[in-house]
């Protein structure tokens, strides 16, 4: 178990600069910067920024500074490969290593990344624990209905309504309960700010329909594995010694058909959190994702690095539970081989 987890972790780093490099080089490629204003800073504040916060330096590589050490005779090898990747990239995984996110470029350094997901964090982490219960006490249940049901009017009921959460995305159904609630119903579900605080009602509802896909989807996997696991030959078996048809599908359908559904689950449990986006900005809560997406609009480069590295972070460590889980629910997995 510990070797499994070590090289697990030790995977989880060349993902974490991937993903930086990938979110790095499309986030320059995009025109604008972090200065930019309606009325345009003068170019001497915006170079005194750019020196204060490292955007001054080459993006990916340095062979200027490479160079200048070279001509000033410096012949050790160390020293001179830190001049050649002293720049943007370089720089900030070397930071990022160390567990420093940087300053937000948005607040000229008064803030700091870290503060930045402290803060708008747990509001995106509650949204993402709703739709996870919903989807989890609902999708199961309603898969487990259908499969002991199969081809009845219940199958049928609980294939259209797992259908219908699958086709539609949660941005699409998210703005038309809103509609039909402010349009139809005369109630807004746009709340105060003060209620994002906490853990009350502002959470359900965007909760639940950020979660009608993931439950849709662990519906619709649960009956199709339950009903693989009922025409197993230890199925019939149990049946043959006398068992129960609750405790037949209780200790042996259930259980077995399980695991596919715990392997989405952690991946599905991180796209949940991460995955609030929208949802966040549709109903105005104050969470990570909204604070993501106004970070791209002011080019606050740090903030966006840093939140993709912390959602890549949450996904890699959910895809490492999943795997620690298979051998709790299947005895004949094992994680050391």
């Amino acid at each position: 178990m510990v070797e499994f987890l070590i090289r697990r972790i030790l995977w989880m780093i060349p993902v974490i600069i991937a993903v930086a490099a990938v979110t790095f080089f499309l986030m320059y490629r995009a025109p604008g910067g972090p200065w930019d204003r309606e009325k345009p800073l003068p170019t001497p504040v915006r170079a005194t920024l750019d020196a204060k916060f490292g955007l001054d330096k080459p993006l990916w590589i340095n062979p200027d500074e490479f160079g200048e050490r070279w001509d000033a005779g410096d012949r050790n090898p160390f020293y001179l490969g830190q001049g050649f990747f002293d720049s943007r990239f370089f720089s900030y995984m070397s930071n990022v290593f160390r567990g420093d996110l940087g300053p937000s470029y948005a607040s000229k350094g008064a803030e700091s990344v870290q503060e930045v997901i402290a803060k708008k964090f747990p509001v995106s982490l509650k949204i993402g624990a709703v739709a996870l219960v919903f989807s989890v006490l609902v999708g199961i249940p309603l898969g487990v209905l259908g499969a002991l049901h199969q081809n009845s009017w219940i199958d049928y009921v609980t294939r259209v309504i797992s259908t219908f959460g699958v086709a539609v995305p949660s941005f699409i159904s998210g703005l038309l309960i809103l509609l039909f609630l402010t349009r139809r119903m005369g109630y807004s579900p746009m709340r105060d700010p003060s209620e994002w605080k906490g853990f009350g009602v502002a959470f359900l509802l965007p909760g639940i329909i950020l979660g009608l896909g993931t439950m849709s989807y662990m519906a619709r996997l649960t009956r199709s594995s339950m009903i693989e696991i009922k025409r197993q030959d230890f199925v019939r078996t149990a049946r043959a010694k006398g068992l129960t048809n609750s405790m037949v599908v209780n200790r042996h359908v259930i259980r077995n058909a399980l695991i596919p559904v715990v392997t989405v689950l952690g991946p599905a449990a991180a796209d949940l959190v991460t995955g609030s986006i929208i949802i966040e900005n549709i109903y105005g809560a104050p969470g990570l994702g909204e604070e993501f997406v106004s970070s791209i609009a002011k080019r606050d480069y740090s903030v966006i690095m840093g939140t993709a590295i912390f959602y890549a972070l949450l996904v890699a460590a959910a895809n490492v539970l999943v795997d620690i889980t298979y051998g709790l629910v299947d005895p004949r997995i094992r994680l050391d081989n």
